[in-house]
């Protein structure tokens, strides 16, 4: 396979951590915190995806002033959700991240199913190592 069509899927992260729309912004930051990630899948109560909570989103928060009683995830979270293909490129998921303005993408199966995430830091990373030979 030629560098520059390497697939998401050998980078993402696997799994996906999610909470749901009414986690109190607290409850969202101790996981983040905790678990060392950067991002959370929002699911609504069918289990449907209908945002992502980052660590941006939770600095927009905190930069806002608002007080953390009875804040929630679904008011801060982004609910456009940019998604891409585990096998689509890396290249693909650079310039959607960069066409989107995000730093996270959940990455889907073929039946659309969230199976793992890809950050702006994955990429950095991946990118910095293989000296940007998948950018050609």
């Amino acid at each position: 396979m030629e560098q520059n069509r390497s697939p998401v899927g050998r980078l993402m992260t696997d799994g996906v951590l999610s909470v749901q729309g009414e986690t109190p912004i607290a409850n969202a930051a101790a996981t983040l915190v905790e678990e060392d990630v950067g991002s959370l899948v929002v699911r609504g109560e069918d289990g449907r995806v209908v945002g992502v909570f980052t660590n941006t989103d939770l600095a927009e928060f905190v930069a806002g002033g608002r007080s953390r009683d009875g804040a929630t995830v679904a008011e801060f979270m982004t609910d456009e959700v940019v998604t891409i293909g585990a096998s689509d490129s890396l290249t693909e998921a650079a310039a959607k991240m960069i066409r989107h303005e995000v730093h996270h993408l959940p990455v889907t199966d073929d039946e659309g199913e969230i199976v793992g995430m890809l950050s702006t830091m994955d990429l950095t990373a991946h990118f910095s190592y293989t000296g940007g030979s998948d950018m050609v």
